[in-house]
This record gives C-alpha cells, structure tokens and sequence, in this order.
C-alpha cells in the first residue's frame, strides 16, 4: 500500500530531525538533508508496516497548508513515500546466518575451486524446495 505524510525536518547545525505531526513517535534524523530524508522513509515504512500488522486505522494526512502555518524558522516540511508492500517484501528477503557441519573434504576442495558455499546451499536449497 502506498502513503504519503509531511515529516517536519528542524535543521539543527549540519543534523536534521525528523518528525512526523499526523504519527507522533514517529522520529528520526540524519546528517544532511538527503540522509534525513532517507532515514525518514525508513522510519515512516516500518511505523506504518506495524501499524498494518495490528490493523490499526491509518491517520488522515494533514496536508501542506495546515502544517505549513504550524512552522518556525528551523523547520520546513518534506512530502515522503511510504510503499509498505514494497518495505515488506524487502523484509521479508534480507539474508540470515546459518551455521552449517560440512565433512572437511568438502570444505577444502569447495576452496580451492573457489566455491561460494552460500550460493550453493541456496541454489540447492531452492531445488529441494521447488521454489
């Protein structure tokens, strides 16, 4: 599902916080603008996937013009894309250490061909899986 909030970023020297009025506790920050911005996304796709995963109701986005009035010198607003189908299926895909026993044999001969035993394990993995 895609979603868009206002966050309001207060520059504070070279660092910008985040927050976002219509999800308080959402907050974040980052050096710089574009890291800000960056770790605002983050933040704004895993609120929102929680909220999704406990079917809590979506707040209403307050717009431009009723947050822009609420704004100090420091602040300014950043429209930012939430995509939590996207953020869920990245989730969903991150890699995990295994430990596996292998006979040694395996092990020195899968080197010496330069074997990467990861990509093997999933290659034989998603044949046994049929996936």
């Amino acid at each position: 599902m895609k979603y868009t909030f206002y966050a309001i970023l207060e520059e504070e020297h070279q660092y910008f916080n985040v927050s976002f009025p219509d999800l308080p506790g959402v907050v974040t920050y980052g050096e710089g603008l574009r890291e800000a911005v960056e770790n605002a996304q983050d933040a704004l796709n895993g609120a929102l996937l929680l909220m999704e995963e406990d079917q809590e109701s979506m707040p209403e986005a307050s717009t431009y013009n009723q947050l822009g009035e609420q704004l100090n010198e420091k602040e300014r607003l950043q429209l930012i894309i939430a995509n939590t189908d996207v953020a869920r299926a990245l989730e969903e895909n991150k890699t995990v250490n295994k430990m596996v026993t292998l006979a040694k044999y395996l092990v020195k001969l899968g080197k010496e061909h330069n074997v990467n035993f990861s990509q093997v394990l999933q290659q034989a993995l998603r044949e046994k899986l049929k996936i």
